[in-house]
């Protein structure tokens, strides 16, 4: 059996990519911050719940924890916990979307680096984004090109770069950002837009589910890799 972990589980990509992967025969854990919404939705898929936040490193560690404890290792990682935060710029809001979209796959990679070593098949998958692509936002002829969400864009800039940097400092464990593409949920309510989760989890699964020789420090969307 797989043993998968997806953070910000309760909802969006994170939810309906817990329901394919268990489709699939994998042993899920659904993190979420919030622990009644985290139960319920884990409880609808029958999957396994942990409370997880991941701008709190007790939390964190104590997630890792439980997943130890229960399985011994861990074979699938997906970061997907993210916030959109807004147009405006200064620093308070700048914290508050790294802490989240960046540093926090930086709390839980580190803390899931045990767990994963135990794993004959380790796999990380970063959902990122295009917007973070120096190549996306400077081509006219992309949507990302005016899109003017400078701290997400940075915060996920960043998201890539710490893939490329574990894939080549962990060798042993696949590490691939995700571009899911534009999703209808609540991230993106207000905007109005966005497909099926279900599309865009399927690109989601694809990297979760690699053989032992798939690529690894790539940015991909569902039709391949991605410039950026």
């Amino acid at each position: 059996m797989t043993v998968t972990l997806i953070t910000g589980a309760n909802k969006g990509i994170g939810f309906e990519t817990a329901r394919q992967l268990l489709e699939l025969g994998h042993v899920v854990y659904m993190g979420a911050r919030d622990v009644e919404r985290g139960k319920k939705a884990a409880a609808a898929l029958g999957a396994q719940f942990v409370q997880l936040d991941v701008t709190d490193d007790a939390s964190v560690s104590n997630a890792l924890a439980t997943i130890d404890a229960a399985e011994g290792r861990l074979d699938v990682l997906v970061n997907n916990a993210g916030i959109l935060g807004s147009e405006v710029i200064n620093g308070p809001e700048a914290v508050r979307v790294f802490d989240t979209n960046t540093v926090g796959v930086v709390r839980v990679t580190e803390a899931a680096l045990p767990l994963l070593r135990n794993s004959s098949n380790p796999t990380v998958v970063n959902v990122s984004s295009s917007l973070g692509s120096f190549w996306a936002v400077n081509n006219p002829d992309r949507p990302e090109f005016n899109v003017p969400l400078a701290l997400y864009s940075a915060s996920k800039s960043a998201t890539t770069m710490l893939t490329v940097q574990y894939a080549k400092s962990q060798p042993g464990i696949k590490f691939n950002a995700l571009e899911p593409g534009t999703t209808a949920t609540d991230m993106t309510a207000a905007l109005g837009i966005g497909r099926p989760v279900e599309e865009s989890a399927r690109t989601v699964v694809r990297l979760a589910t690699l053989d032992a020789d798939g690529p690894t420090g790539t940015l991909q969307d569902e039709n391949g890799e991605l410039r950026w």
